[in-house]
């Protein structure tokens, strides 16, 4: 990848210069929300194709696009507050959160099971469990990216104490990288193993390489999932860092975790989050959950490819499927189950 500056990106934001951005916080009006909600009552299961475009509601239609376009030329975060949940039931808010996604982008699968929307809670699984996924527990995460062009969370109940989200800017580290670290940049430049996801049984392929950062017809693009890749250096069937690769991933993490570039915020019930993860790494802080089941930590998560999209490298085409601008891409592949 030829090293090149992406300063003048308005996906280059430093800690809460986000905050600013007229592109970053929303809220509907009464007319999107009656919208909305007339969706959601006239949708069936929330697993159910999206609806054609042509019968979409065209006012929340309007913001949608201008979500999309936020997402993909703008900040790449956007942040939907106050949106009726507690009044609305779980039943009720699932199907229009699932109905808001679907007007932004493509819902496409997060298991081998095909789920397409995904429940972020504690499932009660041990770290050995082969059904085991870090989203489905309450441990911490540290920053990353997902197989997909934009991830959407829908805050149902927030826990008792910690859950919080942090954001930050890829191409924010990339720039800071160019002028403080240019060695460690063109490391993470290079491909680095990613071991297959352990519920990711649809994929034939052990492993794959890809760098954390790329460049495709002057787009820039981060992807970055250390768990996979520590899992990868560790296996036997996979290739193993070098010790300047280990110190570049490294480097690049503790850079995410400085408070002068990330922003840190705390979903409540009815806010809705939606990053490019192309753009922005995310991560979330470990948390403590209710005793009573109805009050503990319950986020929504879809996956999303972007009819806005952009090419992202050849490499990526056995992680995602497809590279092409536009193209439907990424989640994992469904699997037959037994019946």
């Amino acid at each position: 990848m030829h090293v090149r500056s992406y300063a003048a990106s308005p996906a280059v934001w430093r800690g809460t210069e986000l905050f600013e951005r007229p592109d970053w916080s929303v809220t509907l009006t009464d007319r999107e929300l009656h919208e909305l909600e007339a969706c959601a009552r006239s949708s069936g299961d929330p697993e159910a194709d999206p609806p054609a475009p042509d019968g979409a509601p065209p006012t929340l239609s309007e913001r949608a696009v201008a979500m999309r376009t936020a997402l993909e030329t703008g900040s790449g975060a956007v942040l939907l507050r106050g949106l009726p949940f507690q009044r609305w039931g779980e039943s009720l808010s699932t199907r229009a959160f699932w109905a808001l996604a679907a007007l932004i982008g493509v819902p496409v699968s997060q298991s081998a099971q095909g789920e397409r929307l995904f429940h972020v809670r504690d499932h009660g699984h041990a770290a050995d469990d082969p059904r085991f996924r870090g989203p489905a527990s309450r441990q911490r995460l540290s920053f990353h990216t997902d197989r997909c062009d934009v991830i959407a969370f829908a805050c149902l109940q927030q826990a008792r104490d910690g859950g919080d989200n942090f954001i930050v800017s890829s191409m924010a580290l990339y720039e800071e990288l160019r002028t403080r670290q240019p060695e460690v940049l063109r490391l993470l430049c290079q491909p680095f193993p990613y071991l297959r996801h352990t519920v990711d049984t649809g994929n034939t392929r052990p492993f794959c390489l890809l760098p954390v950062f790329s460049e495709q017809d002057g787009h820039f693009a981060a992807h970055f999932l250390r768990v996979l890749i520590d899992r990868a250096d560790r296996a036997t069937d996979a290739p193993t860092l070098t010790p300047s690769q280990r110190d570049a991933l490294d480097a690049l993490e503790a850079l995410a975790e400085d408070p002068a570039l990330h922003v840190r915020l705390r979903l409540e019930p009815g806010d809705v989050l939606l990053l490019n993860n192309w753009t922005t790494l995310h991560r979330r802080s470990a948390f403590t959950d209710a005793v009573a089941p109805a009050e503990r930590r319950h986020l929504l998560r879809i996956w999303l490819s972007m009819p806005d999209s952009r090419p992202i490298a050849a490499c990526f085409e056995d992680h995602f499927g497809a590279t092409a601008a536009g193209a439907l891409r990424g989640g994992m592949r469904p699997v037959a189950q037994p019946a």
